[in-house]
C-alpha cells in the first residue's frame, strides 16, 4: 500500500480534510424534477465521501444561469432541501462537501430560460456548438448582452445561491469562473466586446467576476470559498488572445482577498496540458491560498507533483464516475473502472449509483 502525502490530512481553511484527494465536479444530468436533487443524488455523493473534499456539480444560481437539462439548481426552497439531504449524507460518512456556484451564460438556448428568453452574456457572441435541451442538443444561438444596469441583479443571485448554501449545510462554495461559462466570458476577449467599463482591458475584463467573488465573499468569507479557472481549455468556444497576463492578474487579485484556494484545469481539458506554451501551474506562485491541480492525473503524477509541492491537492474527475473508491485505488494501486459514456449524462440508478467499490479481499490483494 503507497505512502504518499496524497493521503496526509491538510487544512481547508478551518476545515480539516482527510486526504488531498479531491472528487472534481461532473455534470451527471439526474436532476429531473425542476433542479432539485433526489435520493439518487444522496446516494451518490454519500458514495464517494472518502475524498478529501467533494466539489458538486455545477450547480444553477439561478433560472437564468441554466444551461443544460436536469441539471441542480439551488435558487429554491426545494432545491435547498434537496441538498441538505446530500450534504448530511456526506457529513455522516465524515467528509467535506462544497457546492460550485454556476451561470453558464451564453452556453444555453431558449428552450433552458424562463419564458423562452435568449441567454446573456457579456456580449451577443454566438458559441460555435450545441446546447443539451430536455429535446436533446440543439444549435446555440447568439446571447443578449447583458445590460450594464442588469449586473447588480446577477450578483444578487450569486449571493442568495451562496445564502442558500449555508442553508443546504455545505462546507463552502466553489465560484465557477471557468469552461467558457458567464465569469469566464467576461475575462476572455473572444467572448467579451464591450466598450463599457466591464470590457476591453483586463483591468475591466476582471470587474464583474471579481464583483461576483467578494459579493460571495461577503456571505462566506475568503476561508471559505475557492474559484476554479481553466486559463487555455477551449472548453465551450472560449479563448483569449493573450491569457497569460490575464489569468496572472487574475490570479493575483484573488489572492488579495485571501481565497482558500485556486482550483486550475491545467491546459485543455481531456487534452494538451500545455497548450499555447502557458504552464497553467506557474499560477501557483502568484496565489497565497491553496493550489488545487486538475486534469488528466493518474496515480502517479498525482504522487509527484504533490510530493514536489507543485499542488497541493489533487482533482479526479472522470475517475470517480465508475469508482465510489477512488481514494481507496490510488491507495493500492488497482485500476479504475471505466463507465459507459451512453450513461454520463441523464438516466437513473444505471450508470450512477451502481458500481461497486472493491471489497477488503481485493484491496488486499492489490496491496500485497
Amino acid at each position: 500500500m503507497a505512502t504518499s502525502k496524497l493521503f496526509e490530512p491538510i487544512d481547508l481553511g478551518p476545515i480539516r480534510l482527510a486526504n488531498r484527494v479531491v472528487m472534481a465536479p461532473l455534470t451527471r444530468s439526474r436532476a429531473h424534477e425542476a433542479g432539485k436533487p433526489n435520493d439518487l443524488h444522496v446516494e451518490y455523493y454519500r458514495q464517494r465521501a472518502s475524498a478529501g473534499l467533494i466539489v458538486t456539480e455545477a450547480t444553477n444560481i439561478s433560472p437564468e444561469g441554466r444551461g443544460y437539462a436536469y441539471t441542480p439548481g439551488i435558487f429554491s426552497p426545494e432545491q435547498v432541501e434537496g441538498w441538505k439531504k446530500v450534504t448530511d449524507a456526506v457529513h455522516a460518512e465524515g467528509g467535506k462537501i462544497v457546492v460550485q456556484l454556476w451561470h453558464v451564460g451564453r452556453i444555453s438556448h431558449p428552450d433552458l430560460q424562463p419564458g423562452g428568453a435568449l441567454p446573456v452574456a457579456p456580449s451577443a457572441v454566438r458559441p460555435d456548438m450545441k446546447a443539451f435541451t430536455e429535446d436533446g442538443f440543439k444549435d446555440a444561438v447568439a446571447p443578449r448582452a447583458l445590460e450594464k444596469s442588469e449586473l447588480p441583479r446577477v450578483v444578487d443571485d450569486y449571493v442568495k445561491a451562496a445564502e442558500n448554501a449555508k442553508a443546504a449545510g455545505f462546507d463552502g462554495v466553489e465560484i465557477h469562473s471557468a469552461n467558457g461559462y458567464l465569469l469566464h466570458q467576461f475575462l476572455a476577449d473572444k467572448t467579451n466586446k464591450r466598450e463599457d467599463e466591464y470590457g476591453g482591458s483586463i483591468e475591466n475584463r476582471m470587474r464583474f467576476p471579481l464583483e461576483v467573488v467578494d459579493a460571495v465573499l461577503g456571505v462566506w468569507g475568503p476561508e471559505r470559498t475557492g474559484i476554479r479557472i481553466s486559463p487555455v481549455s477551449p472548453a465551450n468556444d472560449i479563448d483569449d488572445s493573450n491569457p497569460g497576463p490575464l489569468f496572472t492578474a487574475y490570479t493575483q487579485e484573488l489572492s488579495k482577498r485571501g481565497l482558500v484556494y485556486l482550483h486550475v484545469i491545467e491546459g485543455a481539458t481531456q487534452g494538451d496540458r500545455d497548450p499555447k506554451g502557458f504552464k497553467s501551474w506557474d499560477l501557483k506562485q502568484h496565489f497565497s491560498g491553496l493550489y488545487m491541480a486538475n486534469n488528466n492525473y493518474d496515480r502517479q503524477l498525482a504522487f509527484d507533483r504533490i510530493e514536489k509541492g507543485e499542488t497541493d491537492l489533487v482533482c479526479f474527475g472522470r475517475p470517480f464516475i465508475a469508482n465510489p473508491d477512488v481514494v481507496a485505488r490510488l491507495k493500492v494501486g488497482a485500476p479504475f473502472a471505466e463507465g459507459p459514456r451512453e450513461t454520463w449524462y441523464g438516466g437513473g440508478a444505471e450508470g450512477y449509483t451502481d458500481y461497486p467499490a472493491l471489497t477488503p479481499e481485493e484491496i488486499a490483494r492489490y496491496a500485497a
